[in-house]
This record gives C-alpha cells, structure tokens and sequence, in this order.
C-alpha cells in the first residue's frame, strides 16, 4: 500500500513539473486564446448525472431559499454556462447543461469541523495511515513529500497545528467523501460548483465576486502575490490558509470560491469534447479539483477563475486541497 501511494505520488509530482511549463505559456497567452465558433457555439448538452430534471417556480425558489439549512446557501439551479472562450484549453468547449437545485456549504470545512468528525467517528484519514502529504517548500521552491503531515499538522508536528477556523486539507477525495457523509451531504459536481461560482444570473464574470482580484484596494482572494514561485509578498494578508469566509463573498453568500485551497468535486477528469463519450474510471483516473488556492498566480495556472479546472489521483493528500459540501433538494421537499 505504501509503495503504490509512493508512486502514485512520484507520478503525480512527475506531472507538475511538467505541468508548470504547459501551464507558464497557455496562462501567458489565455486571453488570446482560440474563440472560435467551434469553442464558443453555446450548444446545450445533456450530460449523466442529472436523472430528473428539478424546474422551480419562483415561488418554490423562495420558499427554498427561507428554508435553507444554516450555513448553506440556496443555489436555484437551472441551464448553467461552463467553461471559458478565453481560458485554457481544459476549459473548452463552452457548453450550457442543466444542473438541478441544490444548497451549498458558504464556507470551506474547517479544522474545526473536521476535528469533531475524528473526535466522535475515530476516522483515520489516509495522512495518518501512511504517514506522510504533498506540500511545497517554499525554501526549495518545489513539490515534496514530508513524512508526519496530516490535517492536523498540515507543515509537520515541528510546527504549530492549523487553526480551527482555516479550511482542512491533507485529505483525500475518499476523507473528504467520508466526512460529508457524516453530516448528511456530498461533494458537489464540477458543473455544479461553477454554476455555484458564476452566481443565480450565471454571470461572465471571471471570479465568482466580479471582473478584479482586488476591489477599492481590497484583495478578494488569497492567491499567491509576487513572483511564482520564488517570493510571496503577501499582499492579501496571508501566505498560506486564511480563515474561511474571509474572501470574496459572492450574491448567494458563498465565499472562498476562488483562492484559500483549491476544492475536490465528485467529477472524474475528462476534456470536455469527451464527456458524451462512455467513461469508466480505472486506476489512473483523476478527480476534479476547481477554486484554485494560495499557491495560485496569474501567471502560472490562474486556477481561482470559476472556469478554471485541475485534476489530480484522488488519493493524493495535499496542503493546498480542501472541500466543501452540498446537499440535494430531497423529494419531499419538491412535494411541499
């Protein structure tokens, strides 16, 4: 088990590397990106997943949206745009698709939330099974595996545990899954957190907050400021995790959908030219990962863009990923 996670892992670094210089020159030249009729046709595509489709009167909506669970947002649902004319490759073609109603997390899970989960469940979180995570040495400049991380200690037990109120990370798809289902909900679909992300008018904004990274001088995410990835100014307060719901609160009241830690969604990876395609996961398949995180920059992969997308094994534990949970609107509910 060791020896697979550790080559797992190997591949997975093997593939930043060589990601970083894909990633340098397309996010350089992004906005010059093909927007062509074929990337930009605005087709509608009925995609697995969505069974039944959930059409909500306006009176339903608010009556759903007075009745949201504490701590979650309503997101009304319907055709939702996905993807950018002017981003990455990953991200194209543009397409709409139904995404049914849902409620959101506002906030990241916390330290805190997690911590109460291992106290009351006695969870072992893959981190503590092996023994190890994925963080980047800011002193090296680069990707390495240290032995004694966990979410508890996301830099290693030398240094200070992680605040409660910060986003947990260091945890697998697989722990993030386990814990939403304690709490009685699920990781929310790539499509579903950009429709999420992009607001109830499904707005072309690039950031989920608007068109600036920073507004009347204040930043509206923690992302990486300065030179990639050799200095980090800090501009925005924070050089690493901020405390949830301290960024970029969106009309729905979601916050944190861009920067602070990227998000693990349920999506298998997949270009979107191939989503129509049959697609069974196997042992080299990748999760989604959308929001982008502190380590993000501009320049490198612009990933807290609500069109922007990373994927990555789902087993790898990283400093960087963390989650949020969704809950679907049952049919007693619909009834009502």
């Amino acid at each position: 088990m060791s020896y697979i996670s550790f080559m797992n892992k190997s591949r997975f670094l093997l593939t930043i590397l060589v990601s970083a210089a894909l990633l340098a020159g397309s996010c350089a030249g992004e906005n010059q990106a093909d927007t062509g009729a074929e990337c930009c046709s605005g087709i509608t595509r009925e995609l697995p997943g969505v069974e039944r489709k959930i059409i909500l009167s306006e009176e339903e909506k608010a009556v759903f949206s007075e009745n949201t669970p504490e701590g979650m947002a309503f997101i009304p649902g319907g055709l939702a745009k996905i993807g950018s004319e002017s981003g990455l490759p990953s991200e194209q073609p543009v397409f709409t698709t139904y995404v049914n109603p849902f409620y959101m997390d506002r906030d990241l899970v916390t330290v805190g939330n997690f911590r109460k989960f291992v106290e009351e469940t006695g969870y072992q979180t893959y981190s503590d099974i092996i023994g190890d995570g994925i963080i980047f040495s800011f002193d090296e400049a680069r990707w390495m595996i240290r032995e004694g991380v966990n979410w508890e200690y996301p830099l290693g037990r030398s240094n200070a545990k992680a605040p409660d109120d910060h986003p947990v990370t260091l945890l697998t798809n697989t722990d993030a899954e386990a814990y939403l289902k304690w709490v009685g909900k699920r990781l929310p679909t790539e499509f579903e957190w950009e429709h999420a992300a992009r607001g109830i008018t499904n707005r072309d904004d690039p950031y989920a907050w608007g068109h600036e990274l920073a507004v009347d001088g204040k930043y509206m995410a923690n992302t990486w400021n300065g030179q990639f990835p050799v200095m980090n100014v800090a501009d925005d307060g924070y050089l690493l995790t901020s405390p949830v719901g301290s960024f970029g609160e969106t009309e729905p009241g979601l916050t944190d959908m861009g920067g602070n830690v990227w998000e693990w969604t349920s999506s298998w990876f997949l270009p979107y030219d191939r989503l129509d395609d049959p697609y069974e996961p196997g042992p080299e398949s990748e999760k989604v990962l959308r929001g982008g995180s502190f380590m993000c920059h501009e320049s490198y992969c612009h990933g807290y863009r609500v069109s922007a997308r990373s994927n990555t094994p789902p087993d790898n534990n990283m400093f960087h990923i963390g989650f949020r949970g969704v809950r679907d609107i049952k049919n007693d509910e619909q009834q009502q």
